[in-house]
């Protein structure tokens, strides 16, 4: 199991996290990505290599 993370302070919104994520991890909320199914994360690390503010984080449990 995976803990994903994001910087809000970092984070624009930009969504190319949501589109990059295999298994749908990202929502929009408030401007920002959230990781509401952060459970569901295969540790591809696509939303990371696509992220331009590097504001995405994920650590094993």
């Amino acid at each position: 199991m995976y803990h994903v993370s994001v910087d809000a302070e970092k984070c624009e919104g930009c969504e190319e996290c949501m589109n990059a994520c295999p298994v749908s991890v990202f929502q929009l909320t408030d401007g920002k990505a959230d990781p509401y199914q952060a459970s569901d994360c295969e540790f591809c690390e696509s939303c990371i290599s696509v992220c331009p503010t590097s504001a995405i984080t994920i650590t094993e449990m």
